[in-house]
């Protein structure tokens, strides 16, 4: 058993990715539930609802938005300058260490996957700096 959790560690980060997904869903279909309750009761009374009631019923029960807080429902953008910066200096950062590995004690076997990292990195990097480009903000 012990070695079975010694070679499977990392399932855990999957397992609680899918834990937390759930979770997710379960709670905005509570919230969903608790809103038709409560324009039920306006039905009732013959009042009308208020907007921001109605507006909780657009959006679909696994929309994971709020629990990101950014998407289209929150009001917040994402920062694509920020995630450029970030994965420019990851990229920077790993392709150093793989043609530089004396200068910080590396392994010289380890040079090709500190390469591909640093290739995926800078991918993720000039995908964030085209996004930073073209998205636009809307005006407050």
């Amino acid at each position: 058993m012990e070695d079975l959790f010694r070679s499977y560690w990392w399932l855990l980060f999957p397992m609680a990715w899918f834990v937390f997904g759930g979770f997710s869903s379960w709670l905005n279909y509570r919230k969903q539930r608790e809103t038709l309750k409560l324009l039920k009761t306006y039905a009732d009374k013959g009042q009308e609802p208020p907007e921001s009631l109605l507006k909780i019923l657009d959006r679909p029960i696994d929309s994971d938005a709020e629990a990101w807080g950014s998407g289209a429902g929150s009001g917040r953008s994402t920062n694509y300058w920020s995630l450029f910066g970030l994965f420019a200096v990851l990229a920077g950062g790993f392709g150093i260490a793989a043609y530089m590995p004396d200068t910080f004690g590396i392994d010289f076997d380890i040079r090709f996957p500190f390469t591909v990292v640093a290739l995926v990195m800078g991918a993720v990097a000039v995908w964030a700096l085209i996004s930073a480009v073209t998205t636009r903000r809307p005006r407050s």
